[in-house]
């Protein structure tokens, strides 16, 4: 894996640099990027370079410290010396964005991690790493549409249906396809993670309203315990940068913003 850093950068304002989830591919966040443009400088991590000319070229298997190292070093080089930024980081990238926090608060001024998978927050956390192993085992066996029916019944709390027919994709289509590429190098690590207590750094873990009720709800909820942070929720459900674009980003830029309140009358 090369070392050199793939993002990108628009609007103007106070820095925010957002971590995608999945396998870090920063595709169908145009529209909140966009909405969030004249309000922060918005730099968007692509950690894998998968949309900067890296798809389909070998990616081992993922680390979150990998990750969030790689976060640190675009602030290093996206910010004048001495600035920090805020930060958001959606399902995997949240977190790898609970990990920057924790390994690298000096540039950071408030993190937002939007429904992290880390599971192993949870009293029954093993019950659910085990529900993403079946998950990873289904892809394997029987491919992509039946590995994420799995995943949407495990997040919604469900019990499985059998699983539709077919097969993992070949490898040179695996190496070209975002979601292959989570559900093998990204998913099993990743929702291993489990963090701990935040320093002084404003932390807001957020959940989706659709999301009530389901998997990554309960775990931003703990999750927010485990570290101290705040609790809020955001708009739409786990996809909801991509399903709410403009509702999303408003609710953002409240959180890591919030107006000043001022009395009536004056």
């Amino acid at each position: 894996m090369t070392d050199t850093l793939h993002y990108d950068v628009r609007g103007s304002g106070p820095a925010l640099l957002v971590i995608p989830g999945g396998s870090g591919h920063p595709m169908g966040l145009e529209h909140m990027t966009e909405a969030l443009a004249d309000r922060f400088t918005v730099i968007v991590h692509d950690p894998l370079g998968l949309a900067h000319g890296r798809l389909g070229l070998p990616v081992p298997e993922q680390r979150v410290q990998a990750w969030s190292d790689g976060a640190r070093r675009v602030l290093d080089e996206a910010l004048p010396e001495g600035e920090s930024a805020y930060v958001l980081g959606t399902s995997a990238g949240g977190i790898a964005a609970l990990d920057l926090l924790a390994r690298h608060p000096e540039r950071l001024r408030h993190v937002v991690a939007h429904e992290p998978p880390c599971v192993g927050v949870l009293p029954d956390g093993a019950r659910h790493r085990a529900m993403f192993a079946e998950v990873y085992d289904t892809y394997r066996a029987a491919g992509l549409a039946a590995a994420a029916a799995r995943m949407t019944a495990g997040l919604a709390e469900e019990r499985p249906e059998q699983p539709p027919a077919g097969e993992p994709l070949p490898p040179e289509e695996e190496l070209a396809d975002p979601m292959a590429l989570f559900l093998t190098r990204v998913l099993i690590p990743f929702t291993s993670y489990v963090p701990g207590p935040t320093g002084p750094t404003p932390l807001t873990v957020a959940a989706g309203t659709d999301s009530r009720g389901q998997l990554l709800y309960r775990t931003a909820e703990s999750t927010a315990a485990r570290t101290r942070g705040d609790f809020v929720e955001f708009p739409g459900g786990h996809l909801g940068p991509l399903e709410r674009p403009a509702e999303f980003a408003d609710r953002l830029a409240r959180t890591l913003r919030p107006e000043p309140v001022t009395e009536a009358g004056t």
